[in-house]
């Protein structure tokens, strides 16, 4: 007889992006920042004091919140501090679904999400996007306690203009958590729409634009009654301090968090073109990613990756419906998005011979 409960044993559990251990690779696989943090964030760091390392830190990581009230222009009250934007997300399924409150989304998005839900022992209805990711009108006659919608959206890199999820948050009848963890990559935000609905919670995440997936810190934005219950969820000590220096360092030093973002964004745009011209449907990505569809007839998407893996270049595939032909790739900086165009334009001239 097993130890675990029923829908531990039943679950396998996320599995995350491949972590190489090799020196000489390029990783494009798990939607990291390819430049370094902003050097605030360094110099922020090694000022911090020793000794203070054997307290605890700041409950609710109150300097990182009245840092982002400033740049975003709401109130300290309106931010949860977590650790990465995982943990936000284990918050809110842990703060409104149970048995008999369900989880609502469309497919296919975050893998975690089903994961998360599964641990919570919650139901979870998956609504499939269409081909072109739009999202499915039925979301909003769910019923779902929790809808959540990843924009952009993971793996796509698609996005959902502001008005259509504002339109969703008015007719859904629980809360809706729209993940904008890629959104630094994006022309616009949900963020504005914490003012007009009391429903509406944001993601976001430190990893992605601010180059700091290694100290895992991500904070949610909602009305202060919402943050408010969310704080009784979260553990008591949720984020560290090292954690919290960094994340406020790096946000406060917007020229260097715009700089690098416009740079990722020039690259995505020109690995998206050179893609395309190797035969690709590039979906149109608003992320640090794009998501490339093989309609080469003679070889198929996981046949790619593999080949790409044995030249020590790593990208995403999952043997999923509606990805199965699919290959989501990372941008990298301008001499792995070279070296990755390279390696794909041998691969796919094989191909046709």
């Amino acid at each position: 007889m097993g130890y675990f409960r029923e829908n531990i044993e039943k679950m396998t559990g996320y599995a995350p992006g491949f972590q190489p251990n090799e020196i000489d690779i390029i990783k494009l696989n798990t939607n990291e920042n390819p430049y370094p943090p902003s050097p605030k964030v360094l110099e922020s760091l090694a000022k911090i004091n020793a000794k203070n390392l054997r307290k605890y830190p700041e409950i609710k990581g109150d300097t990182f919140r009245r840092t982002a009230a400033e740049v975003f222009g709401l109130k300290p009250e309106n931010f949860i501090c977590t650790n990465g934007g995982d943990d936000f997300l284990t918050i809110c399924i842990r703060a409104f679904c149970d048995k008999n409150a369900a989880l609502a989304y469309p497919v296919p998005t975050y893998s975690l999400y089903p994961i998360l839900a599964q641990l919570q022992n919650c139901p979870t209805v998956k609504i499939p996007f269409d081909d072109e990711f739009n999202l499915p009108a039925k979301l909003a006659s769910i019923g779902a306690a929790l809808t959540i919608v990843c924009n952009p959206n993971a793996p796509s890199g698609t996005f959902v203009q502001v008005e259509e999820i504002a339109e969703l948050a008015g007719e859904i009848k629980g809360v809706l958590l729209i993940d904008e963890a890629y959104v630094n990559f994006a022309d616009s935000s949900c963020i504005g729409l914490i003012k007009d609905f009391d429903n509406v919670i944001i993601l976001r995440s430190m990893s992605k634009g601010y180059s700091l997936a290694g100290i895992r810190f991500g904070f949610g934005i909602a009305s202060e009654n919402l943050i408010a219950g969310l704080m009784k969820v979260k553990d008591s000590y949720n984020v560290d301090a090292i954690a919290i220096t960094a994340a406020t360092a790096a946000i406060k030093d917007r020229d260097y968090f715009k700089a690098n973002v416009e740079k990722i964004k020039a690259e995505r745009s020109r690995l998206s073109a050179e893609l395309a011209e190797l035969g690709f449907f590039v979906y149109p990505s608003q992320a640090n990613f794009v998501l490339a569809k093989n309609d080469a007839k003679n070889i198929k998407a996981i046949d790619i990756y593999q080949k790409l893996k044995e030249q020590n270049i790593y990208i995403r595939y999952w043997a999923e419906p509606g990805l199965k032909d699919k290959l989501r790739i990372t941008v990298g900086t301008a001499d792995e998005n070279d070296r990755l165009i390279t390696v794909l334009k041998k691969i796919m001239t094989k191909t046709k011979e």
